[in-house]
């Protein structure tokens, strides 16, 4: 199916020019030529993306921005316009925009709306997986089977109510979102704000007046005040995602905020009282971030008054099967396709792989084996992935260059542990079941 963008801008010359550019890459094309003409496409197609100018002859763009986001709230939009400001950039944002473009365009906005289409698809993706995360055990079919993820979920249950800072780890793809999702809206905050800040996606000079405010003159490109993402989350909820990527002065800072309750604006004299929960993400080792001077030691005692950690689906490969199932279900009944299981074949093959992208690059497969899938039931020949066993059949000779290499590095490993399991998975940095099930599939002798 085709991606659908919208431009959104009075200039007919460069309407044109971008229209035939996106449709020769395969876009179908929406197009407006003014806020009044916008909002009578309210009731047709949403499309995708939206490049929206923030200078139309009888519209407001920002204004223009938020009944957009507001009546295409799935629509990823980027601002387009030829006068940037830095005020103007980060209102934007505040109001949904994916990207503030100045023009002219040139190929770097197709790079751009490739983007937007990605966290458009991952922002689906955290809605569904929040569903899944939804149906714990005690249903007829619960997603979640292993031990592990039930304990995560009772967990995440349990201090929902409360105000106690919580820290989620886990890998990139794991879900570490969604628990966020979880407890913000099982909380008494549920109905506040959940305002989510990226550390790692911000310039340093930026990030602190995004999190604490700034008064007008505070740094160069300041033209007014702008309030901070503390207060925009009073009485909800702010996620900080990547929190060991934050700069280690900011860091300082952020503790201070943390201990007092009081946030001050970059450049102001006056203090403000906060009252917001805070949740954070990584995906590093916390004691590797520490160690090397990316996270704070004294922070990460004060925002981790519970921890809550998300084992990569490798280990936990009870949760594979349901989680298939559940996207299964999900992706046919999308497609209006009559699948509704998978072979015992494919459900091997499913359960055996190591996902290094976890549930997010679970659910993917399925999507596209639904799609490539002419029978009733999913076969292990419509699935992408493969294991090292199939792969190689176990004789190193069938193996890939890069099987090959893993193997060898497992061997060395092991000979350097004097074939002490536990310890080879801790310095390859994964699991012992998925260590005993590449030694397994690489036919590699004690």
């Amino acid at each position: 199916m085709k991606h659908k963008v919208m431009l959104i801008d009075d200039q007919e010359e460069l309407r044109s020019v971008l229209a035939e550019s996106f449709s020769s890459c395969g876009y179908d094309v929406l197009e407006a030529s003014s806020g009044e003409e916008l909002k009578t496409k309210f009731e047709g197609t949403q499309p995708d993306v939206a490049l929206l100018d923030l200078k139309l002859p009888d519209a407001d763009g920002l204004d223009l921005l938020s009944l957009l986001k507001r009546e295409w709230p799935e629509t990823e939009v980027i601002v387009l316009t030829g006068h940037g400001s830095l005020d103007a950039a980060v209102e934007a944002t505040k109001r949904g925009a994916f990207h503030f473009q100045t023009k002219p365009q040139d190929e770097g906005l197709f790079n751009l709306v490739e983007r937007a289409l990605e966290r458009k698809q991952q922002a689906h993706e955290n809605s569904q997986l929040i569903t899944a995360i939804k149906r714990m055990s005690g249903e007829t079919s619960p997603v979640f089977q292993s031990p592990s993820m039930k304990s995560v979920m009772r967990t995440a249950e349990r201090i929902a109510p409360s105000d106690v800072s919580v820290l989620i780890t886990g890998e990139s793809g794991s879900g570490k979102e969604v628990v966020a999702d979880l407890i913000h809206t099982l909380s008494p905050r549920g109905k506040g704000p959940f305002i989510k800040i990226n550390c790692a996606a911000l310039p340093r000079e930026l990030i602190e007046s995004e999190l604490f405010g700034s008064v007008k003159g505070a740094f160069t490109g300041s033209q007014g005040d702008r309030e901070g993402l503390f207060r925009q989350a009073e009485g909800g909820t702010l996620l900080l995602d990547e929190l060991s990527e934050m700069p280690i002065d900011t860091q300082s800072k952020l503790l201070r905020v943390l201990q007092e309750k009081e946030v001050r604006p970059v450049g102001g004299k006056v203090s403000y009282r906060t009252n917001c929960r805070i949740l954070a993400a990584t995906n590093r080792s916390v004691d590797e971030a520490i160690r090397e001077g990316k996270l704070r030691e004294d922070l990460y005692y004060r925002i981790s008054a519970i921890s809550l950690h998300l084992p990569p689906l490798r280990e936990r490969r009870e949760d594979i099967a349901p989680l298939s199932k559940a996207f299964l279900k999900r992706f046919a009944s999308q497609a209006n396709r009559p699948l509704s299981e998978f072979t015992p074949a494919a459900l091997d093959r499913l359960k055996r792989y190591d996902w290094p992208g976890n549930v997010r690059q679970l659910q993917n497969e399925i999507q596209r084996a639904v799609l490539m899938c002419d029978r009733d039931k999913i076969d292990a020949d419509d699935l992408s992935v493969t294991n090292p066993v199939e792969a190689g059949e176990g004789n190193p000779e069938n193996l890939t260059l890069m099987q090959a290499v893993e193997r060898n590095k497992i061997i060395e490993v092991l000979k350097e542990t004097n074939n002490n399991k536990l310890e080879t998975a801790r310095r390859l940095g994964i699991g012992r079941q998925t260590l005993y099930n590449k030694i397994k599939g690489y036919n590699i002798a004690a």
